[in-house]
């Protein structure tokens, strides 16, 4: 799996121009799933996002998770993560993982990480979604499992 998130004051995500989620203060967690992947891994990211610290304590270090400051989640499913442009122009899409899989785990993440005390918010899987979001800092992590 392979993740970006970032911190964000707040973010809107829709679809066909209606308001699907919104967040204030927390992530925006962009989740790709590769071939191969399941739940362990998808358990992992989770508890590494809820975990993750990178949000300013009193003496401006970034040393408190999103769970810390009460923080809310975006999960947003997102596949061209797993695009490699490494040949050619185009990006080859062939270390993501089948929809029907990746949906299944995409849900099964949603539901860790709001079982990890997290208050998350997801998008509409496949769906073409736009997302507005209010970058902090900015921060922005970038990590696989």
């Amino acid at each position: 799996m392979r993740i970006v998130a970032q911190r964000v004051s707040r973010a809107t995500l829709s679809v066909s121009g209606a308001p699907v989620s919104e967040i204030g203060y927390g992530l925006v967690v962009y989740f790709g799933v590769k071939a191969g992947d399941g739940e362990a891994q998808a358990e992992k990211c989770m508890q590494k996002v809820a975990a993750l610290r990178v949000f300013e304590d009193e003496a401006g270090k970034m040393n408190r998770s999103v769970r810390d400051v009460k923080g809310e989640v975006l999960l947003v499913s997102q596949f061209t993560l797993l695009g490699d442009a490494s040949r050619g122009n185009r990006p080859s899409f062939t270390e993501a993982e089948r929809p029907e899989r990746a949906k299944m785990l995409y849900e099964y993440a949603l539901s860790s990480l709001a079982d990890l005390g997290v208050p998350v918010r997801g998008g509409v899987f496949g769906a073409d979604m736009r997302i507005e979001q209010v970058n902090e800092g900015p921060v922005t992590i970038i990590f696989e499992i």
